[in-house]
């Protein structure tokens, strides 16, 4: 396999043309202003790896309501006029350089940190989350207990979702949206057994888990149209990094295939080394699986794919796009630096900035 020909060819999701397969992957930055707005700061951050020659931009975790959302202390939103038109500055920039890119929608139920808008957080239990609360986003301690949802709390994440898209693509600028349905955060807590003790339609058996997901998709398709709209789907979480699917593949047959059925333009699958057994008693990968059971999507791979061994299996196993986080952070012109041959840099963990701390074990990048 040519792997450089490879994901520097073109790629559609629906009917949306990207010039290569190289994506950037969500990295949390905690770089906005207090009251969530974007800044120039932030614009010069993305525009490097458009100008560097990425195909695909994906945002950071952007809050979408003013309730529970917010996860983090200068975390960026996207709830209202002035913090959606914040980020046009951005948008038009890479833009200017031939990417796309997409907004990641994120809600972070009971691993929420930092929200300026609720002296509590919200989850579909009220249980404490695993962990304690991640210093290099200023947290501290244990994470508070969160109130079980209510059905209207529920309604309100879903709107506050398809609110966000909206303004995402209608004011912001953006080409795409990217639901967070990975590492922990609220749909992620609804889909994993032991967040999730609900005696309702929300709580139960693995379908009736991922039924939440499936109704933001739903409110986010009406709301945004035709547009690019995927979800971002993992095991592991940033507070229980090694945590496995209990039903194995049996599992990832209902969850790929329920988002297959919800007509997701694309999944991005995060796994710490992402060619690597999903599974101790199966030998595919979690991208393996995503292939099989949701073959109408377009599948983003995610994690540790920082050379060519990698990149070729996640490629082979059906991924069409690599998300790369601490190559691209090393390298914002990869694309352009494989294209003329050229040796890439190696990570330097300074380049993190405020999360320099964090174990490279718990980075899915």
């Amino acid at each position: 396999m040519d792997t450089n020909r490879d994901i520097l060819s073109a790629h559609d999701i629906n009917g949306f043309s990207l010039r290569n397969r190289l994506a950037v992957a969500p990295m949390t930055r905690v770089s906005a202003t207090e009251t969530g707005l974007a800044t120039a700061e932030m614009a010069q951050y993305y525009q490097r790896f458009a100008q560097g020659g990425f195909g695909l931009v994906i945002t950071e975790g952007l809050y979408t309501d003013q309730r529970y959302a917010q996860g983090y202390p200068c975390q960026p939103g996207i709830t209202d006029a002035r913090q959606s038109l914040a980020w046009r500055a951005v948008t038009d920039r890479i833009h200017a350089h031939d990417s796309a890119v997409f907004a990641q929608l994120m809600h972070a139920g009971a691993l929420s940190q930092g929200n300026r808008f609720s002296d509590h957080s919200a989850a579909p239990s009220a249980i404490r989350a695993k962990g304690e609360q991640m210093r290099f986003y200023f947290g501290d301690g244990p994470y508070p207990l969160p109130k079980a949802m209510s059905d209207e709390d529920i309604a309100d994440a879903i709107s506050g979702f398809a609110q966000a898209a909206k303004r995402s693509i209608d004011e912001a600028g953006f080409d795409g949206i990217e639901i967070h349905g990975a590492n922990g955060y609220l749909l992620d807590q609804f889909l994993t057994d032991y967040t999730n003790q609900r005696a309702d339609r929300w709580g139960g058996d693995v379908q009736q888990r991922v039924g939440l997901t499936l109704e933001v998709i739903k409110a986010v398709r009406q709301a945004v149209g035709a547009v690019p709209v995927g979800v971002r789907i993992s095991q592991g979480k940033v507070n229980d990094f090694g945590h496995k699917w209990a039903g194995g593949e049996r599992d990832a047959e209902v969850i790929f295939g329920s988002l297959n059925d919800a007509g997701v333009d694309f999944i991005h699958v995060t796994e710490f080394e992402a060619w690597k057994p999903a599974f101790p008693s199966n030998s595919a990968s979690l991208v393996a699986l995503a292939r099989r059971y949701a073959p109408a999507a377009s599948l983003i791979a995610n994690g540790g794919l920082h050379d060519s061994e990698g990149a070729e299996a996640v490629l082979a196993a059906g991924a069409d796009m690599i998300a790369l986080g601490k190559s691209a952070l090393a390298n914002p012109d990869l694309p352009t630096r494989l294209a003329g041959g050229k040796p890439l840099a190696a990570f330097d963990a300074s380049l993190l900035g405020p999360i320099a701390n964090i174990k490279e074990s718990e980075l899915a990048l």
